[in-house]
């Protein structure tokens, strides 16, 4: 299915078209931040509620239908009261029960725990609206509850994940996937692939890019001077000398080496059995895993439920959340709202850092 047309509010931008305006907060401001409801009859919308009532330091816009979240507060006991965003009116300063929204209507209604295909459509545009307001200018980044990969699917649409449709939206450049907890950064040099494709995937060419976008982050976004990145082999031993495997020699040590000659400060192949062990840890402010399963599970150990998944490269900030939509819990009041709340500070830390670059 082709994207939609764009809405009202977006300016007349087709789809991944850039507006060439890049957002920008003033100089005291409060960032200006979207926060994406998620997939419907998931936790997205209950956390977006509780979140409005939080004061959480943003000037925030919700996207999503108002009718659903009327409806989620009703459930949740908690006032709630809804004014309608037009863009580039200043938002005021989220808190105390009050939401500010950029409305996206349902095409179905959302029972929790039941996803629908049908509202497949409406989960994209939500996200279309917010990073359309990203790349106008309107807002200075974004920030997504979780949304369901395989309903999306099921409705006949393509889509692997926010981070590839994101990426495409915004243009088509390249990207990366990095997660956070705390002082721990972990980086991914392919994604939702199957874990067969890897070693196909770790060209020269990928990993230098994401090399590069990741070093480029840490100094923009999170004001580190000269970052220290850590890159993992592919193959148990960083490759044992070439007798598990020789991605190590043939790709991942002549890009470090090309990479150290310019002036990156970069450690490895390292062995990714040892490389996050406490010591190992303190030479490094990032650290690049190959594949998806290599770096992420010891990341999320560390710090599940506030870890926070950046998308490093975007024209936009984007932060979103270390889980999925729970649709087990959906409905029930008792969602953990730690990771978004760790998502959105990330936004408020990057989009502030950018306006001060």
């Amino acid at each position: 299915m082709a994207p939609s047309a764009p809405r009202p509010g977006l300016r007349g931008r087709a789809p991944g078209r850039l507006s060439g305006r890049e957002a920008t907060t003033p100089p005291g401001a409060l960032p200006r931040l979207a926060l994406t409801t998620g997939e419907p009859a998931g936790i997205g919308p209950e956390l977006a509620v509780r979140l409005a009532g939080q004061a959480p330091g943003a000037a925030l816009v919700v996207v999503g239908d108002p009718e659903l979240l009327e409806a989620t507060a009703r459930d949740l006991g908690q006032p709630l009261t809804i004014d309608e965003y037009h863009p580039f009116e200043t938002p005021h300063p989220s808190g105390s029960g009050h939401m500010l929204v950029s409305p996206v209507k349902l095409a179905a209604p959302a029972r929790p725990g039941r996803p629908d295909p049908a509202n497949a459509r409406y989960v994209l545009e939500v996200l279309e609206r917010a990073a359309g307001l990203c790349l106008d200018g309107a807002l200075d980044g974004m920030v997504t509850a979780p949304v369901n990969k395989a309903v999306i699917n099921d409705a006949g649409i393509p889509f692997s994940g926010h981070t590839e449709f994101l990426a495409k939206f915004c243009g088509g450049g390249p990207v990366v996937m990095m997660l956070t907890a705390g002082d721990l950064r972990v980086a991914l040099v392919t994604t939702h692939l199957p874990l067969s494709a890897v070693p196909a995937a770790i060209t020269a060419g990928r990993l230098e890019q994401a090399l590069r976008i990741v070093h480029e982050a840490l100094v923009r976004d999170y004001r580190i001077n000269a970052p220290r990145i850590a890159v993992l082999g592919l193959n148990p031993h960083a490759g044992e000398g070439g007798h598990l495997g020789r991605e190590e020699i043939e790709v991942i040590t002549p890009v470090i080496e090309r990479l150290l000659a310019e002036g990156l400060d970069l450690a490895g192949p390292l062995p990714a059995d040892t490389a996050f062990t406490p010591k190992a840890l303190e030479n490094a402010d990032a650290v690049v895993a190959m594949y998806h399963d290599q770096g992420l599970p010891v990341l999320k150990h560390a710090g599940f439920g506030r870890a926070v998944n950046v998308t490093l490269g975007l024209p936009i900030v984007r932060t979103s959340v270390d889980h999925g939509t729970a649709l087990d819990i959906a409905g029930r009041g008792v969602a953990d709202p730690g990771s978004l709340r760790a998502a959105l500070d990330a936004g408020i830390e990057i989009a502030a850092n950018r306006a001060r670059a």
